[in-house]
């Protein structure tokens, strides 16, 4: 499999240490090779980490923001030279290699920011019965945060993570996916020099694990305060059995099988432009990728006729021309022709392309029509440049079949009818949905990402991104006698007595609505 090719290699201290290599999956040329790191690799880093954390956490949020908003300024300054690394490493356009990179940068903006508006303490209400004291909340650094990431969007996706727990004040021990440990690299390494040119800081706040998925393992049982996971849902279920052995908490984020909805009113020019870049993208390998598409009957075909137009127009290639780039991940060709074998053998047929479509390490766009809901191609994760479409009766319909899939992370809307597009987004269950275009609310940094089901759970981006890698710290301060004693042995009955018809005065009343008139 590229870039898990493994030998030996022998250290200056004698002791032999395996490697894996990094490859061009366009080409097959080896681009670098690492080394391994195992439990006492892993062990170490998360220990230096303890101590950066320290360091790191016991900064103000301004020089926090300062150290994140001149790393931002490195990294678009040189982000030439990183989209080339992720296009080597994962064979995706120049050009989609840099509005990943983009978007990256403006997340990170957004979290250096607003750390402090979020995270500061901030007082609450009492309430009457505790009127004698003062309350407050307040977000501090959980210590260490494990990241462990993918290779699809080796920079948006785990920096969704990384950029947000530094700011949160954690230090963080990453372990990119093997298939784009470069990138990785590119990234830690970036931020260390940002840290020693600029500032004089020597503190390991982000340092970099490498290997393969027993490095993942060492790093989610190796006692961080949180990990944060993205991966396949299986995968995801061996780390958080690796993670339960010192209790860490995780954050998981497992892929979708995200359902793109037409309504009968919809911009079908629109929606079929939405939905052939939702799904032909990056070849298809994106967690929020249009896989399914659910149209009103009455606007089916002339929505597949503007949906054929357009994916005939694509083609993938390793040339600066081509508009996606190969299969990343060798195996996953495997798993598209399955479900194209599998859609087939259950009657559903290629609109567009079809078996003939898997030529690795390429795939042609395919559209799939009449396929049963049961299929592969319906149920499970594809990962690839196909797409199934299926006519219905309703949008409501839509919205139930969307709904019956395990996975629930992101989701599009095309209608004219603004509540019925507000309708439909608030009755889907993934957890993020667009209205009227595709994928953009990856986009909005404010917005939380994450979903729920076999898409897994927690949230990265916005407030809520903030404080998932925070503990919430909560505070009261008495400032005058108690009125009544409740938590001490001195109470008395006349105690007891007073609390009791303070609660009944307040809570005691008999609950009666109010009448509509007319």
């Amino acid at each position: 499999m590229a870039g898990s090719a493994v030998s030996p290699t022998v250290p200056s201290w004698g002791t032999v240490r395996e490697t894996f290599e990094s490859v061009n999956p366009a080409t097959g040329e080896v681009l670098a090779t690492y080394g391994i790191d195992g439990e006492r690799e892993v062990a170490l880093a998360v220990r230096r980490a303890r101590s950066a954390a320290a360091w790191w956490g016991g900064l103000s949020y301004a020089d926090r923001r300062l150290r994140l908003l001149a790393w931002k300024s490195h990294l678009t300054r040189y982000m030439g030279r990183l989209a080339q690394l992720v296009h080597d490493e994962t064979g995706k356009p120049l050009d989609d290699a840099t509005l990943e990179i983009v978007n990256t940068i403006l997340h990170l903006d957004w979290a250096a920011k607003h750390a402090r508006s979020v995270l500061k303490p901030r007082r609450v209400s009492t309430g009457i019965a505790m009127l004698n004291q003062s309350a407050s909340v307040e977000y501090q650094p959980l210590g260490v945060v494990g990241v462990i990431g993918p290779w699809n969007y080796p920079v948006f996706t785990p920096m969704g993570s990384i950029g947000y727990a530094l700011a949160a004040g954690n230090a963080v021990v990453f372990k990119p996916s093997e298939l784009t440990t470069g990138v990785g690299q590119w990234l830690v390494q970036s931020f260390g020099e940002v840290l020693s040119e600029v500032f004089g800081d020597t503190e390991p706040v982000l340092q970099l694990v490498t290997g393969l998925g027993a490095t993942g393992a060492e790093l989610a049982k190796s006692g961080v305060n949180k990990l944060a996971f993205t991966g396949s849902a299986p995968t995801a279920r061996k780390v958080l059995a690796a993670a339960a052995e010192t209790l860490t908490p995780v954050l998981a984020e497992c892929g979708g099988k995200d359902a793109l909805l037409v309504a009968a009113d919809a911009d079908l020019d629109a929606a079929a432009d939405a939905a052939a870049w939702g799904a032909m993208s990056n070849a298809g390998q994106t967690c929020v990728g249009v896989e399914r598409v659910y149209v009103v009957e009455s606007v089916y075909h002339a929505f597949l006729d503007k949906l054929s137009d357009r994916v005939s127009k694509l083609r993938p290639g390793d040339d600066a021309s081509a508009t996606y780039g190969p299969m990343t991940l060798p195996g996953q060709v495997d798993v598209v022709e399955r479900h194209l074998a599998d859609a087939t053998a259950r009657g559903g047929r290629a609109l567009y392309g079809g078996l003939d479509s898997v030529r690795a390490p390429y795939v042609t766009p395919v559209v799939l029509v009449d396929v049963p809901e049961e299929s592969a191609a319906q149920r499970e994760e594809t990962f690839g440049p196909v797409v199934t479409v299926t006519p219905v009766a309703s949008l409501n319909d839509a919205v139930r079949l969307a709904n019956a899939s395990p996975y629930a992370l992101g989701s599009s809307v095309f209608t004219k009818g603004r509540r019925a597009g507000l309708r439909a987004a608030r009755a889907l269950r993934s957890g993020m949905t667009s209205v009227n275009s595709v994928i953009s609310f990856a986009a909005v940094p404010a917005l939380p990402f994450g979903g729920s089901g076999e898409s897994g759970f927690g949230r990265i981006h916005g407030a809520d991104g903030l404080r998932e890698f925070s503990r919430a710290k909560s505070i009261t301060r008495q400032w005058m006698k108690p009125v009544v004693l409740t938590t001490s042995f001195r109470r008395t009955s006349d105690d007891m007595d007073r609390i009791v018809k303070l609660v009944t005065v307040l809570h005691g009343r008999l609950y009666q609505p109010k009448r509509r008139r007319g």
